[in-house]
């Protein structure tokens, strides 16, 4: 990412952007398989107004994870999973509580809160401090909690053992090399064209927990066909109907969407 984004000074409140991103993902209509303001996508237990009190529950967290960066930026990058976690798993419960149980936006929270209390760490703020501080937090995550285990009692750890898929842990130590490799097109006002260029990338594990790798493929030969071809909102409605159809949901690109808006706004 080196001389693809500008550094920051440390003014930028990265749990800003971190809660402005989650709002602005929201909003985005059409969003194939997912919430949005159109529907429910593949979801049956979610709604707008739902994902609107999880964002509300959680959004006071993102400073919270900052300060504790803050506190402990003078520790070594391999001691802050275990002083981030307790805070992280309090984030989940207020999301819990706000939404009845349902898991709205786990995935965002271990994201959006790994890049907030590494903007606590770093004494420049850029798209490339970030994720370098990030993938050196998560270092060796992969290995202790996915390649090390003999059993298989999550999903991430079946699909590790079955096809190799790292999910979140994995894109998290690589310093979100999968948002990196669509930051070169970043434009704010292109959020559609963002989120199908995740789509078209992205092992997403939303995807294979709902469709298997088949429904994986189906989604990222689609977004390459429409980026390839052309796309307009009835393109979109018609890609949503189609992943309603097949009870996909590409959360975790949705997910990248939020990091990426961080990101992207980090570098100008």
């Amino acid at each position: 990412m080196t001389g693809l984004l500008a550094t920051k000074p440390r003014d930028v409140s990265v749990s800003r952007l971190a809660e402005d991103a989650l709002w602005q993902e929201l909003a985005l209509t059409p969003k194939p398989g997912l919430v949005d303001q159109r529907n429910s996508g593949s979801h049956r237990d979610m709604d707008h107004a739902l994902f609107a009190r999880s964002i509300t529950a959680i959004a006071p967290w993102f400073s919270r994870f900052t300060a504790l960066g803050e506190e402990h930026a003078d520790k070594p990058a391999a001691q802050q999973l275990r002083l981030l976690r307790p805070m992280g798993m309090a984030c989940e419960q207020a999301m819990y509580a706000a939404t009845g149980g349902v898991n709205t936006h786990k995935g965002g929270i271990f994201a959006l809160g790994l890049l907030c209390f590494a903007a606590g760490r770093v004494p420049l703020i850029s798209a490339q401090s970030l994720c370098r501080e990030v993938s050196a937090i998560c270092h060796g995550l992969v290995t202790r909690e996915l390649r090390a285990r003999s059993g298989a009692a999550t999903a991430g750890e079946r699909q590790f053992q079955q096809f190799g898929l790292t999910g979140a842990r994995g894109e998290a130590e690589s310093g979100f090399a999968t948002v990196q490799a669509i930051l070169p097109h970043w434009r704010r006002d292109r959020q559609h064209e963002m989120l199908l260029r995740l789509f078209a990338i992205n092992p997403d594990s939303n995807l294979v927990s709902r469709g298997g790798m088949d429904g994986l493929r189906y989604v990222q030969k689609y977004a390459q066909t429409l980026l390839a071809e052309g796309w307009d909102r009835a393109a979109l409605e018609r890609m949503d109907c189609a992943l309603m159809a097949r009870n996909l949901s590409p959360g975790g690109s949705a997910d990248l969407l939020s990091v990426a808006w961080v990101l992207g706004e980090c570098g100008g």
